[in-house]
C-alpha cells in the first residue's frame, strides 16, 4: 500500500549554470498529487565563474565552491517555503541533486557537488542527494533520470503515447514514453543543449545565452562546419549513453561571425535530436520540449523542420517547463525515500532497475 503523498522540495541546477530552481511538488513517488509553488534562484556571478572553473580544473577547491552552492541552495529552500506560506515542518524531504562537475560513467565516474548533510542543518528538512552513484556502479549511465518524471506527468495528463519529451539544459536527453508501463521507456543524451550555444555567446558577444535565438536567427548554417560537428561517433552509438556538459567542441565553427557561428551550432543541437529518431522503435506523435531551449525560437523552429512532427514547448500540456527538473528530484527524492527504482535499463542502461541516494537528517 503506497504512503500518503507529502509535501517535498527538489532542487536542480543544470549543466547550464544559470542557477537553482527549487519547486514543491506533493507526492508518493508513484504519482503526482498536487503542484506547488517554484522559483529559480540565479547564481551570483561569483560563484558561476567558481563553478565554470571547477569545470575545467579536476575539482581543485571543490569543497569551498561545494560549501558556497551549498549555501546557495539554502537560501533557494527558504525563498520558497516563504512564497508558499510553508514552514520545514510542512516538508518530509529535500531531493538535491547538486551540480555536476564531471560525468563519465564509461569510467565509473559521476561527480556532482554539494554537501547534503550541510544543506539539512541549514533548512531543518530531511535531505536525498547523490541519485547517480548507484546507478553508475551497476553498470548504468546514471543519466538521464528524468523519465520516471516524465512518464508520470504523462499519465497524469492523460497524453497518448508514443511521446518524445526532450529536455534542452545545457546537454540535450530525450525520454521516448512508448506505452503505460514504465518498461516501455527509452531514454538517452542527444547531444549538445544550449552548452556549445551559450558558451559561443559568452566568448563572442557581451551575452551570455542568445536570447530567443535572435543571434542565430541573424546567421547562416555553415554546412561544412555542421557536418564535421556531426561526424563525431557519439551519434551513431546505440542507447543507452549519456554525456559530459565538455564532451563537444565548437572548434569546427571557430572563425565564423557571432551570428553565423550561432546558427550553426543551434543547428547543431536540432539535428542531433532529429540522429535520436533513429534509435526509437516507433515515431513518436509529438515532442514536448522543456528546459531552457525551449524559449529560443530559432531552435524550436528548426526542431520542428528537422523531426517532421509537432514540436511544443510543454507549457502546451500544462506542465512547468522551468522548474520540471527540480520537480523530478522532488518525484525521485520520495521514490529514494521508499527503496523504489530510480532508472532501469531502458532509460541508463544500468543491469536492473536501481534506486538510490544517500539521506541525510538535520
Amino acid at each position: 500500500m503506497s504512503p500518503q503523498p507529502s509535501w517535498i522540495i527538489g532542487l536542480m541546477s543544470g549543466t547550464s549554470l544559470d542557477g537553482i530552481d527549487a519547486a514543491l511538488l506533493r507526492t508518493d513517488g508513484e504519482s503526482i498529487a498536487e503542484f506547488g509553488p517554484a522559483l529559480t534562484l540565479p547564481y551570483a556571478p561569483a560563484l558561476r565563474e567558481k563553478i565554470r572553473a571547477l569545470l575545467n580544473s579536476g575539482g581543485h577547491a571543490a569543497g569551498a565552491v561545494a560549501r558556497q552552492l551549498t549555501q546557495a541552495h539554502a537560501e533557494a529552500v527558504a525563498a520558497l517555503l516563504e512564497k508558499a506560506g510553508m514552514t520545514a515542518q510542512d516538508i518530509a524531504w529535500l531531493g538535491f541533486h547538486g551540480q555536476t562537475i564531471l560525468h563519465r560513467p564509461d569510467e565509473g565516474r559521476t561527480w556532482q557537488i554539494g554537501d547534503g548533510a550541510l544543506l539539512a542543518r541549514l533548512t531543518g528538512i530531511a535531505t536525498v542527494s547523490d541519485f547517480r552513484s548507484a546507478d553508475v556502479a551497476m553498470g548504468g549511465q546514471g543519466a538521464p533520470l528524468v523519465p520516471l518524471y516524465h512518464a508520470a506527468l504523462a499519465r497524469h495528463a492523460g497524453l497518448a503515447p508514443p511521446l518524445l519529451v526532450l529536455n534542452l539544459g545545457g546537454v540535450g536527453n530525450v525520454t521516448y514514453i512508448g506505452g503505460d508501463q514504465d518498461s516501455d521507456l527509452i531514454a538517452f543524451d542527444t547531444g549538445p543543449g544550449n552548452a556549445l550555444i551559450d558558451d559561443w555567446m559568452l566568448h563572442h558577444s557581451s551575452q551570455a545565452h542568445d536570447e530567443g535565438g535572435a543571434t542565430a536567427a541573424q546567421g547562416r548554417v555553415n554546412e561544412a562546419a555542421l557536418q564535421r560537428l556531426l561526424d563525431h561517433p557519439y551519434f551513431s552509438a546505440p542507447p543507452p549513453k549519456s554525456l559530459d556538459r565538455n564532451d563537444f567542441s565548437a572548434a569546427p565553427v571557430q572563425g565564423l561571425s557571432v551570428e553565423d557561428g550561432a546558427a550553426t551550432l543551434t543547428a547543431f543541437t536540432a539535428a542531433s535530436v532529429a540522429r535520436g529518431l533513429q534509435h526509437l522503435p516507433q515515431r513518436p506523435l509529438r515532442c514536448l520540449v522543456c528546459g531552457g531551449g525551449r524559449h529560443n525560437t530559432t531552435l524550436m523552429r528548426m526542431l520542428t523542420q528537422q523531426l517532421n512532427m509537432p514540436v511544443e514547448a510543454v507549457e502546451a500540456v500544462g506542465w512547468h517547463g522551468d522548474h520540471l527538473e527540480a520537480e523530478a528530484f522532488a518525484f525521485l527524492a520520495a521514490r529514494a525515500a521508499r527503496g523504489l527504482s530510480l532508472s532501469l535499463p531502458g532509460t541508463t542502461g544500468v543491469r536492473r532497475p536501481v534506486s538510490g541516494g544517500r539521506f541525510y537528517r538535520p
